[in-house]
């Protein structure tokens, strides 16, 4: 994979959304700082520069529908698992994609995706990962980054081979349905909170309580919860909140 670095940029996702037509793919982008970094839901991601891994990825799939997105989330989501078992650090990932250590936060991934036709044209795949940096002054509850877990400290640039080697090997295997289809069990044995168990979960759209257990996420994204009565809950992104 071929990597660009930039000193400062507003985001790198957005550099690739502009420049998507000029760079080859696949390519990742880093920036030591990001001037309007973007994290879920529209909330920006609060990251130290030069302390942290801060990217963005070209992709351009082969003849993938629309409907079959969620499998680039979830081979992403996989290969940062993968690259933080490389520093002895068991993570898991927290429905659609963050990912989790225990209770905190170590990853943030956001994907956009760019159509022609009835294909993805191109996916730009932003992840931000918490590297060196140990104290983190916005209102994100519970961020946790390599250094907070391991107690060392990384030379960042040194880990964008290993990030990226990670990544593109698990994006080489959604090219068929056998290998999706593995992908898509593996992202299930891996999901935080997915132990059958019941949890306390946010309605966004009433604000309601409730708790409930992960029963299944579902191919195309939404995730099914199982409520304490026996009956079933579908939420898309968004519709819902894990309570922490």
């Amino acid at each position: 994979m071929k990597k660009l670095k930039l000193d400062t940029v507003d985001s790198t996702n957005e550099y690739l959304m502009r420049e998507a037509g000029n760079l080859p793919a696949p390519i990742l982008v880093a920036a030591r700082c990001q001037t309007a970094g973007h994290g879920q839901r529209g909330n920006s991601w609060e990251s130290a520069p030069g302390e942290n891994l801060t990217f963005s990825i070209l992709f351009r799939p082969e003849e993938m529908q629309p409907p079959l997105q969620f499998y680039i989330s979830e081979a992403v989501a996989l290969a940062v698992v993968d690259f933080l078992a490389v520093h002895g650090i068991e993570a898991k990932v927290k429905w659609p994609n963050d990912i989790y250590v225990g209770d905190r936060k170590i990853c943030g991934i956001l994907i956009r995706h760019s159509l022609a036709g009835e294909y993805i044209s191109f996916s730009v795949i932003g992840v931000g990962i918490n590297v060196n940096q140990t104290e983190f002054v916005s209102d994100a509850p519970n961020p946790v980054s390599i250094a907070m877990v391991t107690g060392e400290r990384y030379d960042v640039d040194n880990l964008y081979d290993l990030v990226a080697d990670c990544i593109e090997r698990r994006l080489e295997s959604i090219g068929d349905d056998d290998r999706r289809s593995a992908i898509h069990r593996e992202f299930m044995s891996r999901l935080w909170r997915g132990d059958g168990a019941y949890y306390p979960f946010t309605d966004t759209a009433t604000g309601e309580h409730f708790s409930a257990a992960v029963d299944c996420v579902s191919t195309s994204g939404p995730i099914t919860l199982r409520l304490a009565d026996g009956s079933f809950r579908t939420y898309s992104f968004k519709e819902v909140s894990f309570d922490i």
